[in-house]
This record gives C-alpha cells, sequence and structure tokens, in this order.
C-alpha cells in the first residue's frame, strides 16, 4: 500500500482534484480543503494553511498544497517555506490551467478580460454577483466591469450546460465572450509529478511524458 500523500486545496478545486484521483486511481492520495470565500480575504489565506500543515503533518511524510500564490502577494510562499511544503506554480488558478504562456496570451490580446473557470460558473452568483452586490444593486454593474471588454471561460471540461452559463455570465456583465478549454493543465501534470517523485503509480509517467 503507497504512502498517503495530503493535498491541502482551495475548496475551488476540490471537484478536479476528486476528478484526477478517480481517473488515475490515485487512492493513497488525500484531499483536505479549504474555504474557497477565503479568497475574497486573500491575507488570510498564508494563516490557514499554516494551521492546515500543522494540524495534519505528524500523519503524512508529504504534504502539498493546491494553491497559487492567489492574491497573497508572497505571503504563501512564505509560509510554505518556513514549513517545508511545495505549491502549484502559478499566480492563480487561472495561470495554471490555461499555462503559463497560453495565459499570457490571451491576457496581452486583451487586458481588460474577465476569467471564469468550471467552479466560477457553476457558482458564479455565489463567488461574484453577490460578493461584489450586483444581486441588490445591478446598476453598479458598470462601476465593476467598466473597463473590461471579454470574459474568457477556461473550462477544465466539455459541457454544454457550463458553457451555456457561461456565454450567460458574459451577457449578463455585458462583456464579449470567449471560450477556450484548457482541461486540467498544471494542476493534472503537477500532481502527477508529486506522486511520480513520490515512486507510485505507472500511469502518472504518461501524463509527463
Amino acid at each position: 500500500m503507497p504512502e498517503p500523500i495530503l493535498v491541502i486545496a482551495c475548496g475551488a478545486l476540490a471537484r478536479e482534484i476528486d476528478a484526477l484521483r478517480q481517473r488515475w486511481g490515485w487512492r493513497h492520495l488525500h484531499l483536505k480543503c479549504i474555504d474557497a470565500k477565503l479568497h475574497n480575504r486573500p491575507a488570510a489565506i498564508p494563516g490557514r494553511l499554516r494551521e492546515m500543515i500543522r494540524r495534519h503533518r505528524d500523519a503524512y511524510g508529504k504534504i502539498f498544497v493546491a494553491y497559487a500564490d492567489c492574491g497573497t502577494a508572497g505571503g504563501i510562499d512564505r509560509v510554505l517555506a518556513e514549513e517545508g511544503a511545495e505549491r502549484l506554480e502559478g499566480a492563480h488558478c487561472y495561470e495554471f490551467f490555461a499555462g503559463r504562456e497560453r495565459f499570457a496570451a490571451l491576457a496581452e490580446a486583451e487586458p481588460g478580460t474577465f476569467y471564469l473557470t468550471d467552479f466560477l460558473t457553476r457558482h458564479f452568483d455565489r463567488f461574484v454577483i453577490e460578493p461584489l452586490g450586483l444581486d441588490r444593486h445591478p446598476e453598479l454593474r458598470d462601476a465593476w466591469f467598466g473597463n473590461y471588454r471579454k470574459l474568457v471561460y477556461l473550462s477544465q471540461t466539455v459541457d454544454p450546460a457550463l458553457i451555456e452559463s457561461a456565454a450567460a455570465a458574459a451577457a449578463r456583465l455585458g462583456l464579449e465572450f470567449e471560450h477556450e478549454h484548457c482541461g486540467y493543465g498544471g494542476l493534472e501534470t503537477s500532481l502527477a509529478g508529486l506522486i511520480g517523485r513520490s515512486g507510485h503509480g505507472q500511469e502518472d509517467s504518461r501524463l509527463l511524458a
């Protein structure tokens, strides 16, 4: 039985990580999540991660953090350097899903772009509309989004219902819509690399080839 590995993840990645566990048979990869709503208070994320790492350190020989920098201005990296853990590469989930070069090209093509993932599309009202008060004051739309021109949906799965929901979100914000399918991107390759370095699973090497 392989030694268990703990992934401490943003709740926005729980569905995707579970899908990858099922796809590749990573039964020894255990998952603990932190509430995705902390992205509205990124300064609180590093402290919560430190708490989670210390709480579970004795039970796991390897702990990996499924966060990018996520608006913490290096706060996550400082905690991980002190606690001896590593994280996903990139500034945010849009970058590690799309890949650094592809995301940079999208951002350069239209700097005024608002991005959605599968998670944000599913929970658009709860994570975009309600925190910005647009459910109560729709007249504030231009104040929040007046400098945006486009909404790009970076999808992890190809789901016609989600594509339709993302297009509706773009229309609601008065933005041009574009769909870019990314799959699991750097989330998949990072987890495969983690498991490969731990010496578990022949299937992982196929992801890294």
